[in-house]
């Protein structure tokens, strides 16, 4: 639940050195700004520790130390039971199709994996590789009526033989939030383990992957954030069952290095600490004195309240417009929607009108959004496909309504010029 304790956009926008270009960042599910709390981590480590762990000597140990104070980091950010269950990666992408190497000696011809006609590429293609192997998949359709992935959906897919199922957190254009934790105690009532894609959910909420009861849960700290890296929680227990993805004497019980192959970039993981630093600090702000963990709660419980009045800015106008169709719900109903919009106007190129945007130094984006998937589904690929508003906290309604102010002249514009000609 959002708090009703504003942030401080003074403070949160100094700390984002990006946001003093004069642009209005309006693509941050592609790529949210980086913290300069992060840069400095990154910077720390490269000048004062930047050699391999392993070592007995001095910097060796304090570079382990600083991967060690990552993960413990991640584990505040994710609320894990042990900084052991944090595996860092390039990308979510690379994050899933490891998991799904290392999953394969698990997995017998015949095996079945769920995964949704919503969810971003990241978690279909490695799961979808997996019918080479004689995996059989699975897909959760959407109800296009509500817009939702139905439970009721999923009952039918499931058999004995269902060994996981992969969803998303939130759809990269659907912006609504799954209930993970009901999509978790249905799928493991029947057996099998679930696995989330969480990369346009974790910037907007704090990530409880205890009260989640996910199993494995994945996402991208360059859309948190951070830098061109990204993290996967997974169950201590689950993760001693992977295949080593490491040199043949990284043995099963090596976690979570065995998931590492080549070791994590250091330097990025290190950044993590700067972000838990920064929300730390917006949870001091709101009143927070408690432990980490409380502060970073109390940080997004702010952040919310934020997104939702940007998110209510921006919806307010599309749907005033009568030649305007919002892509998935239309309100915000109860803080179950990120400020994550799609959208498409009648007859208009959504190409066209986003690079009109460039001029306005507002950054948006248009297309498929890798949900090529779910575009096709929803017959969403012709006239460029969408157009998408992405923002986050250090956004501001100033800043939406210098968006829609430009829409307005860039719509009247290709109005006047089609009549005139």
């Amino acid at each position: 639940m959002a708090t009703t304790t504003p942030l401080d956009l003074d403070y949160v926008r100094s700390q984002f050195p990006g946001l003093a270009k004069g642009w209005a960042f309006f693509d941050n599910a592609g790529g949210s700004q980086i913290l300069k709390g992060a840069l400095d981590r990154i910077n720390t480590f490269l000048i004062d520790k930047n050699v391999q762990i392993g070592g007995s000597y001095d910097v060796s140990q304090e570079a382990a130390r600083a991967l060690y104070e990552a993960r413990t980091a991640a584990m505040h950010l994710v609320n894990a039971n042990r900084p052991e269950e944090i595996v860092f990666g390039s990308s979510t992408t690379a994050l899933l199709q490891n998991l799904a190497r290392a999953m394969q000696s698990q997995l017998s011809p015949g095996d079945e994996i769920v995964i949704t006609v919503s969810d971003h590429e990241s978690n279909i293609g490695p799961w979808d590789r997996l019918q080479a192997a004689g995996i059989t998949l699975k897909i959760w359709p959407l109800n296009t009526e509500t817009m939702t992935l139905d439970p009721a959906d999923l009952a039918p897919l499931m058999t004995e033989r269902t060994k996981l199922v992969c969803v998303t957190h939130v759809s990269n254009i659907l912006g609504s939030v799954n209930p993970i934790r009901e999509i978790a105690d249905f799928v493991h009532a029947r057996g099998a383990r679930i696995c989330v894609d969480a990369v346009a959910y974790a910037p907007h909420r704090a990530v409880d992957v205890q009260a989640f009861d996910a199993d494995y849960y994945v996402f991208s700290l360059y859309k948190t954030y951070g830098p061109h890296y990204a993290l996967m929680y997974g169950k201590y227990d689950l993760l001693l069952e992977l295949d080593t993805l490491y040199h043949y004497f990284y043995g099963k019980d090596k976690v979570p290095g065995k998931l590492e192959p080549g070791n994590p970039n250091y330097e990025l993981a290190y950044a993590t600490c700067g972000i838990v630093d920064y929300l730390a600090t917006l949870g001091e702000q709101a009143g927070e004195t408690g432990t980490t963990r409380r502060k970073i709660e109390a940080a997004f419980s702010a952040i919310t309240t934020q997104e939702n009045a940007l998110a209510e800015r921006l919806l307010t106008y599309l749907r005033a417009r009568n030649d305007c169709r919002i892509v998935g719900q239309a309100t915000n109903r109860n803080d179950t929607r990120v400020p994550t919009i799609a959208f498409r106007f009648d007859g208009r190129d959504a190409g066209e009108l986003c690079k009109a945007m460039d001029a306005e130094k507002i950054a948006m984006r248009f297309g498929d959004f890798h949900s090529r998937r779910l575009a096709e589904y929803l017959g969403l690929t012709d006239h460029g496909g969408m157009l998408r508003v992405s923002m986050v906290h250090y956004n501001t309604l100033e800043e939406v309504d210098r968006f829609t102010a430009a829409l307005d002249r860039i719509l009247a514009g290709d109005a006047g010029l089609a009549k005139a000609s």
